[in-house]
């Protein structure tokens, strides 16, 4: 064994690693679950950790590296999966009471066959709130997830079990969903990298209840693992209707060919939100870090009114959908919340449904005309840092409801494009900060091109929250 904390290391670190035999994928795997027992009582990232199987498949993988025969640059990586995502062998229990973890659980969903496929290890999986329904993570069944900087406070949702697990050393990448900001809301709260990917690129199975507005993606500390992960599971499968061809270029092909000509508006508010002072700050040095290696910065607003009055109505007509599909009275065995949302925002007429599904076509065509003329729109990822854990919203703050406090995301799921955050700080208080990066619908690799480019020029390298808590300096 090697006295390295491989726990730490990046996936491209690891891979050079087994490479170079080094250490081996056996080696990462038992370094990672050492971690989830040290650090996850403390969080409650995984609602299940398979060690017996991980060490199986990280067993197969030494042998293949060994054997100098990998399956590519995913094999030995350890992986977490949120649990919304079927996994074969393993229950896939959505956070509520209403399913029964007992088996069989015979299928891998698409982005987990391609992991499989790639020879990664899948360590278990993450915690979600109740039908990753909402923007933090707690529910009934499993309690509340914390944040890695501090664990009284929340890491988001409603990929905050994945985020937890990245961000302190549990599996260098996950795989997580976003219908409204998923993955960039707990990314933002966590000082973690994702991307919501052009939706369809990641193929989803079974289909979402929330339709279209569900994307899968990765989550990892550095751009460089997102795009790694993001090439292992953007692959068609014919089992999503709405899948898109399989990309034939890597994502990682043209990452750090940098931002110089590079048309960008740069939209503080999007013209309705506001932000604690702090996140306008750093996202304004941010911005300016664009600049500074060679992008065109407009600040300008993309010129659309809040549609979260649309979103809702799309949202909680899929929860509704959800909880209708399973034997009655299972709404009064759910979330309160959720109940309470699906009882006033999700039971309206069909005319109603039509009507927001008309505000988000004129939103998408809005932003198509927007990328006519810039190639990127850069926001803030959240106008907060994360709150007290078990929250729904900061205390005193005007509304109970998830989208009031995340207004920066969930229009990129009604748009359907490339969104990803990436750490652009922290406050004086010792909490991350997210700059999000929006992209034309498959533009997803410009976006990624655009993200590491800031992370290489700020210098701002990921550093696991316990070996830099929350105020150090």
């Amino acid at each position: 064994m090697t006295e390295i904390d491989l726990s730490a290391l990046t996936a491209a670190e690891l891979v050079d690693g087994y490479r170079s035999g080094a250490f081996t994928p056996l080696d990462a795997t038992r370094s990672v679950l050492d971690t989830i027992a040290e650090h996850d009582p403390a969080v409650n990232g995984f609602v299940r950790v398979d060690p017996d199987g991980a060490l199986a498949q990280a067993t197969a993988s030494t042998e293949r590296w060994r054997a100098r025969r990998p399956l590519g640059g995913a094999d030995g990586i350890p992986t977490s999966v949120k649990d919304i995502l079927w996994t074969a062998g393993l229950p896939t229990i959505r956070g509520t009471w209403l399913i029964d973890e007992a088996g069989p659980w015979p299928e891998d969903a698409p982005a987990v066959a391609r992991l499989r496929e790639a020879g990664a290890v899948i360590i278990g999986k993450t915690t979600t709130p109740e039908f990753a329904w909402k923007g933090v993570t707690d529910s009934l069944r499993h309690g509340s997830t914390g944040n890695p900087w501090d664990p009284g406070l929340t890491s988001g949702g409603s990929s905050g079990g994945a985020a937890a697990a990245v961000g302190l050393g549990m599996g260098p990448w996950a795989l997580g969903t976003d219908g409204g900001g998923s993955v960039r809301i707990p990314a933002s709260f966590t000082g973690t990298v994702t991307i919501k990917p052009t939706y369809g690129l990641v193929p989803l199975y079974p289909a979402s209840p929330f339709g279209t507005l569900s994307h899968a993606g990765p989550m990892t500390r550095t751009v460089t693992d997102a795009a790694a992960l993001l090439d292992v599971i953007a692959g068609f499968d014919s089992r999503d209707w709405s899948a898109v061809p399989t990309p034939q270029t890597s994502f990682l092909a043209a990452l750090d060919d940098g931002i110089e000509g590079m048309r960008i508006g740069f939209s503080p508010t999007l013209g309705y939100a506001k932000n604690d002072r702090e996140v306008e700050r750093l996202v304004r040095a941010a911005v300016g870090v664009l600049e500074s290696e060679g992008a065109r910065v407009d600040e300008i607003d993309p010129g659309f009114a809040d549609p979260v009055e649309a979103f809702e109505v799309l949202w909680f007509c899929g929860a509704a959908k959800v909880i209708d599909a399973y034997p009655p009275g299972a709404i009064d065995r759910i979330d309160p919340l959720l109940r309470e949302g699906i009882e006033t925002k999700g039971r309206g007429s069909a005319a109603d449904y039509l009507d927001a599904t008309a505000v988000r076509m004129d939103l998408g065509r809005l932003m198509g005309r927007f990328h006519e003329t810039y190639d990127l729109l850069v926001t803030p990822t959240m106008p907060i840092t994360a709150f007290e854990r078990g929250l729904q919203a900061p205390e005193g703050w005007p509304s109970v409801w998830w989208p009031s406090w995340t207004p920066y995301t969930y229009p990129f799921n009604m748009t359907q494009q490339p969104a990803a955050s990436v750490p652009c700080g922290i406050t004086d208080a010792g909490l991350p900060v997210g700059l999000q990066i929006v992209g034309a619908r498959h533009d997803d690799a410009r976006v990624l091109r655009a993200a590491r480019a800031y992370e290489r020029a700020s210098g701002e390298l990921f550093v696991r929250p316990v070996d830099n808590p929350r105020g150090a300096r």
